[in-house]
C-alpha cells in the first residue's frame, strides 16, 4: 500500500469558514450599534468612560483583534480565488497569494498595533 499523506486543505478551509461565520456574525452587530443605532439614538449609547474601560480590558482587545485577523484572513482568501478563477489568473499564483496574504497579515500587525499597545485616555 501506497503511504498517504496528510492534507492540510480541510483544516485551511475549516479555518475559511470560521472567518466567514464570525466576520458575518460580529461585524453586523458592531456595525449596527456603532453606526446606526448610538448615532440615531435609538439606544442609549454607553458614555466615553465606560468604553475606555470595556477597552482596557484584555479580553476586549484580544476578541477585536482576533475578529480584524480573520475577516482579514478570510477577505484575502476570497478575493486570491476571485482572482483565480473569476478573473483566470492563474499564472500569476505566487504574485496574487503573495499579496493577498502578505496585505491579511500586514492589516494584521496594524491591528496588533493598536489594540495591543497604550490605549490614550
Amino acid at each position: 500500500m501506497a503511504k498517504r499523506s496528510i492534507s492540510t486543505e480541510p483544516f485551511l478551509w475549516a479555518l475559511f469558514g470560521a472567518r466567514g461565520l464570525l466576520a458575518a456574525l460580529l461585524i453586523p452587530i458592531l456595525l449596527l450599534l456603532f453606526g446606526v443605532l448610538y448615532p440615531l439614538g435609538w439606544v442609549g449609547a454607553p458614555n466615553y468612560p465606560h468604553l475606555l474601560a470595556v477597552l482596557r480590558h484584555p479580553l476586549t482587545r484580544i476578541v477585536l483583534l482576533a475578529l480584524h485577523v480573520l475577516a482579514l484572513f478570510h477577505w484575502a482568501h476570497r478575493f486570491r480565488y476571485t482572482l483565480y478563477d473569476g478573473l483566470q489568473l492563474k499564472g500569476h499564483s505566487e504574485l496574487i497569494g503573495l499579496l493577498c496574504y502578505g496585505g491579511a497579515v500586514v492589516g494584521s500587525a496594524i491591528a496588533a498595533g493598536f489594540l495591543l499597545g497604550p490605549i490614550p485616555r
